[in-house]
């Protein structure tokens, strides 16, 4: 459920700073050994990014499907692609099967997906420091 909050770029730069760091950690120990570990972290991450970006608009999603509605209110808003979109939706999938149903992601998965996953989180990140800024 979407609901309107206070903008608070406070917790926005802390969300950012905390997707960063999680990043920052994940190419200095290696990202393929741990291969479904290292897809719940950048998943994490981006949803802390998708989440600063909601904080600097003044909405937040609760409840039940709230990264789902998250992920497609970012893109919508931002306008990302229908595909990256979909991928995203696909990396909260996995996150939720790793965390729930002890799913295993491949380290091929990994490998093929980084770039897409690395461009994103650029993507989110500038978008960020542009609201910051304004």
């Amino acid at each position: 459920m979407k609901i309107p909050i206070e903008k608070d770029p406070e917790k926005a730069k802390a969300l950012l700073k905390m997707a960063e760091v999680t990043i920052e950690r994940l190419n200095e120990l290696g990202i393929k050994k741990y291969s479904s570990n290292s897809l719940v972290d950048y998943y994490d991450s981006i949803h802390k990014l998708c989440e600063s970006l909601s904080l600097l608009e003044g909405v937040k999603f609760k409840g039940e499907g709230a990264h789902f509605e998250l992920i497609n209110h970012i893109c919508e808003r931002y306008g990302v692609s229908s595909s990256n979109r979909q991928f995203l939706q696909d990396l909260r999938d996995y996150r939720n099967r790793i965390s729930y149903e002890g799913f295993s992601i491949s380290q091929k998965f990994i490998e093929n997906s980084l770039q897409r996953i690395v461009l994103i989180i650029k993507k989110l990140t500038k978008l960020i420091l542009e609201e910051i800024e304004e």
